[in-house]
This record gives C-alpha cells, sequence and structure tokens, in this order.
C-alpha cells in the first residue's frame, strides 16, 4: 500500500548532473556527493562543486559516503579512505579489498565488505565473522549483531554466543530499525520486513524498484526509482508515504533545515525540511 504525501514542498535543483550513488552533509554546511564512477566531489556552503581525488586510485567507485563524528570516509571498490577537510585529501585505512560500509562502534571499527565483516583494533584490520560471504551492511546494538549478507541475514546474540542464518534466496544490501521491526532493501528491489518472531516477508511494492533505506533520526527513507518515500505503519501494516516523487533517488541525507536527495538523472535536488 503507497500512501502520497498531501504537501507540495519547495525545492531546489543543482544543476550537477551524474548519476550519483551517495550523499552527505559534512560540518551541517559542506555537501560531499559520489557520482557513479568518478570519484567524489565536494561544495562548501557558498562555493561550486569541486572534485576530490587526490588520494583516491585510478578507477575508485564510491558505493557508500559515511560520516562519523564530523569524520568523512568512502567506502568504495577498492577499500576504505578517509578525508581530510583541511588538506582535501583522501587517506588510505589499510583496508586492501573493497568496502560496502563501515561503522564505529563500541571504540571499534567495523566494515563491511565482500570477504565477510572486519574489524580493526591496534594489529590492523582482520576477519570478525562470515568472510565466506558478501556482507553489504551491518548494525549492531548492545545484544545483537545484524549483517545484510548475499543470501539474507545473520544474527548473532551476544547474550548465547550464536549466530543465526535466515536465507531469503537473494541479497540484503542495506538495514534499518524501525519501531522494533528489521527492515531490508534486497537485491531484486524489495523490501524486507522482520516479524518480530524470528521470520522475514518480502514485500513488493507495484511499480517500485527500492534502492537504499536511511535511517535519519526516528525516521526511515526508503530511495526508489520513483521518489523517495517514508516508512510507517497503517494498520499494523508497513506502507510507504511519498516524500517527493518524479525521479530515481539513490541516497539521501538531512540537517535541520533541508533534506538533500542523490538522484540518477536529476543532480542533487534540495528540499526544505518542516519547521
Amino acid at each position: 500500500m503507497l500512501q502520497r504525501s498531501q504537501k507540495d514542498d519547495k525545492n531546489d535543483n543543482d544543476n550537477f548532473l551524474f548519476h550519483f550513488s551517495s550523499i552527505k552533509i559534512l560540518k551541517n554546511e559542506t555537501l560531499v556527493a559520489a557520482p557513479l564512477g568518478s570519484g567524489v566531489f565536494l561544495k562548501h556552503k557558498d562555493g561550486d562543486w569541486q572534485g576530490v581525488r587526490h588520494g583516491l586510485p585510478e578507477g575508485v567507485h564510491v558505493n557508500r559516503l559515511i560520516v562519523q563524528e564530523s569524520q568523512l570516509f568512502a567506502c568504495a571498490n577498492k577499500g576504505l579512505f578517509k578525508f581530510d577537510l583541511e588538506s582535501e585529501r583522501w587517506h588510505d585505512t589499510e583496508l586492501a579489498i573493497g568496502c560496502y560500509q563501515y561503522k564505529d562502534y563500541f571504540g571499534v571499527s567495523w566494515a563491511a565488505t565482500p570477504y565477510g565483516l572486519w574489524s580493526r583494533s591496534h594489529h590492523g584490520w582482520q576477519k570478525a565473522a562470515y568472510t565466506h560471504v558478501k556482507v553489504y551492511d551491518f548494525l549492531m546494538y548492545p545484544q545483537y549483531f545484524i549483517l545484510a549478507i548475499e543470501s539474507g541475514v545473520a544474527i548473532y546474540d551476544r547474550l548465547i554466543n550464536e549466530w543465526m542464518d535466515f536465507p531469503i534466496g537473494q541479497g540484503v544490501t542495506g538495514l534499518a530499525i524501525y519501531q522494533g521491526h528489521i527492515l531490508g532493501v534486497t537485491e531484486d528491489g524489495a523490501l524486507l520486513h522482520g516479524d518480530k518472531k524470528g521470520g522475514f516477508e518480502q514485500i513488493r511494492f507495484p511499480h517500485l524498484f527500492l534502492f537504499s533505506i536511511v535511517t535519519k533520526g526516528t525516521e526511515v527513507f526508503v530511495c526508489t526509482d520513483r521518489g523517495l518515500y517514508r516508512v510507517g505503519y497503517i494498520r499494523n501494516q508497513v506502507t510507504l508515504i511519498s516524500v517527493r516523487l518524479g525521479c530515481p533517488v539513490t541516497d539521501i541525507d538531512c540537517n535541520a533545515e533541508s533534506l538533500y536527495m542523490a538522484t540518477l538523472f536529476q543532480g542533487i535536488q534540495r528540499m526544505e525540511r518542516d519547521s
């Protein structure tokens, strides 16, 4: 069930027309965007877009941009890279394999890679779990680790020290938690929905292909080939409520004033948030 938003938001379209995979806001005023196969571009508040490729290897493709504690990272096909804003240069983090996701939990760095989940200590990067499969995304909580892997979902219960596999027959490329339910996006564009009872269902919305799922505060957004949607529940059923329709959206980020969208055909777009 799709619910159309009644709000007609003001928006700006930035004439920077690449196909984008990711968008992030750095220190609340600098935009960073990753065009597909074209490195990374940066735009300060009142400036123009400029390429920031120093330190990145040739042929790099950025899968995700990550901002953690005001630090910018690029998860790429040739490793994980950290950006120095002052010198506008990327630095190698010594993860010498492809990276799909990066997060810092419990004082430890974690990376999702084609060879499982890796962690970093003072000894460097080391294999942590599921090194025989691709791990696309992960969530970590005091009791649980949740992995999005090439065959479905895997969950580690720290209390019983045991992994549980939930195969769905295809890869899960993104994860989120909404109202206690595990949500995911599958390789073929469906929404994965956890029932809180150890089971998952795949929900297909007519004429929609889901690219990614993004958590911002208490809200969860879904980026699709027809626009941006927000996850909601109506009569205890998960639904998508339209936020902005009209073009394929691959990623979003927002601050108190604006929501920015990376799109495939209409550059970086901005819409004002509710005051």
